[in-house]
């Protein structure tokens, strides 16, 4: 499969909200994803946007002969979804929410390719560093970003309050 990286529009959002269910599933939480396209959609292309991303757009080819041919049509693949964060201690930073790689696309460095682009946003803005989270028992993904020189580091402990517990102590 052939395939290319760009800058997320609008008209992504339904495509990218599925590849998010499926990050869900393989997480082992179908149920939690809540946000709506249309909540997404303002959260990216609104008044206010939140976050900016990328997709990877696969084109499906089968071989005929010695040629290759076209099959179907362009689909989405792959997404990385940032946004900016402020550390008191190192101000500007990128946080990287979900990179999602369709599973029978994997391995053909589709992931790295989203990564790097978010790399390079996160350096053309001028970010002190880039995070992100990973489950310590995704050990692909903890693989792949060892190979590109992550740190991946266990001694933090995230914390959440969920809306009702928000609610509870106000």
């Amino acid at each position: 499969m052939e395939f290319t990286i760009r800058r997320a529009e609008p008209e992504d959002v339904p495509a990218m909200l599925e590849l998010v269910r499926e990050l869900a599933v393989f997480e082992k939480e179908p149920e939690a994803v809540t946000v709506t396209e249309a909540e997404m959609l303002d959260a990216g292309f609104g008044e206010k946007p939140v976050w900016w991303g990328w997709v990877a757009e696969g084109l499906e080819e089968s071989e005929v002969g010695s040629r290759k041919s076209e099959v179907g049509h362009r689909s989405i693949v792959g997404i990385a979804v940032c946004y900016e964060r402020y550390s008191t201690w190192r101000g500007r930073v990128g946080y990287l929410e979900d990179i999602v790689v369709t599973d029978r696309v994997r391995g053909q460095g589709v992931g790295e390719k989203l990564f790097k682009a978010c790399v390079a946003e996160c350096a053309r803005r001028g970010y002190h560093h880039l995070t992100w989270q990973v489950l310590d028992w995704n050990e692909g993904a903890i693989r792949f970003y060892k190979r590109l020189g992550a740190e991946l580091d266990g001694e933090w402990v995230n914390g959440r309050l969920h809306f009702e517990q928000l609610q509870q102590l106000t």
